[in-house]
């Protein structure tokens, strides 16, 4: 990419612009204030790259990137787009990709995965976001520590480690699973199935959003700029492939947590049977009872023993003998089932 005429900085440069650093192989690394971003990226390096992090939750974040970074309309475009699955494009030159990743106060709610816009050419790295996420925090502290990287791609495919971030969700989602799974088989889950439905929904947003990327960066990589350097792409391969081995633990873990949302359904299925059995059984020992005691009750004439001296203990021990009778024939068909 052609270096631009310098720009005089906008006023809400110190908004926009999150931070920004000049990467030169073997010099190190040196932070860009926020109001001389713009006129870092217009006069790019011969060697080594600039990179400009962006928070686009401030209105002047877009004016910012038309006025400095000079992306073409297709850019514009992606970040205006409904679409937040993860994925590549390349236009000319310039790389464009759409990365999805978990906020970093992460709670572990499906609501939690907030998404990264970038865009790759040579000697530049722009990346912008509406939320703080944990993976762009985690390489800039790697940036600030004074690690090396060879190219803007390079710190693409570290940007890429998702697959670490990811790694731990799997690893804190397993160990609830595991802690569930272990109490359900002693008889004593506490753990209600909305729980597990929530950890459910976030595991299917992370892989509805993220499956399609690697596919995406292969076919990519198949065609690469011709700036990319082979090495770079082989990292960029390599990154795709540890990031799909997780999103097949992320299904693994999604079918645990079908089975035992499967499981307590029904155990809440067969405590109700029990609970609604035992009620069925009261009422029905309770039949002979109430109806012989309304028959005896009426207040007319000719009621069976009203004059007989044992009738209260034969009438009682009729009562008893249909409550057995009754009783028995539901326990035989209960047997039976």
């Amino acid at each position: 990419m052609a270096s631009l005429a310098p720009l005089q900085p906008l006023a809400d440069d110190a908004h926009s612009v999150l931070w920004a650093y000049q990467v030169r192989p073997g010099s190190g690394t040196a932070e860009v204030a926020a109001t001389e971003a713009g006129q870092a990226l217009a006069s790019l390096p011969e060697s080594g790259f600039v990179w400009v992090h962006l928070n686009l939750a401030h209105n002047g974040a877009e004016r910012w990137l038309r006025a400095h970074a000079r992306l073409p309309d297709a850019f514009f475009e992606v970040l205006r787009s409904p679409t937040r699955t993860t994925r590549f494009e390349r236009d000319d030159d310039l790389l464009m990709g759409v990365l999805n990743d978990v906020s970093f106060d992460f709670a572990y709610e499906p609501t939690d995965i907030a998404t990264l816009w970038v865009a790759v050419a040579p000697g530049m790295l722009v990346s912008a976001r509406r939320q703080p996420l944990r993976s762009v925090d985690r390489l800039r502290g790697a940036v600030r520590s004074g690690q090396a990287f060879r190219s803007s791609v390079d710190l693409l495919a570290h940007l890429r480690d998702q697959a670490d971030v990811l790694i731990e969700v799997v690893r804190s989602v397993s160990l609830k699973v595991d802690s569930i799974e272990d109490s359900l088989l002693a008889g004593r889950l506490q753990t209600k199935r909305v729980d597990l439905g929530a950890m459910r929904r976030l595991l299917v947003r992370l892989q509805r959003l993220l499956a399609p990327e690697p596919g995406s960066l292969f076919r990519l990589l198949q065609h690469p700029p011709a700036w990319v350097e082979p090495d770079d792409v082989q990292e960029l391969r390599q990154s795709t492939e540890e990031f799909s081995v997780a999103l097949r633990d992320i299904s693994g873990l999604q079918e645990r947590i079908k089975l035992l949302q499967e499981e307590i359904a029904a155990q809440v299925a067969e405590s109700n049977n029990r609970s609604l059995f035992v009620l069925t059984m009261v009422t029905v020992l309770a039949l002979p009872i109430n109806l012989t005691a309304g028959l005896f009750g009426m207040n007319v004439g000719g009621v069976p023993f009203g004059e007989h001296r044992h009738g209260f203990f034969i009438v009682g021990l009729l009562v008893v003998l249909l409550t057995g009778c009754v009783a028995w024939l539901l326990l035989r068909q209960r047997d039976d089932r």
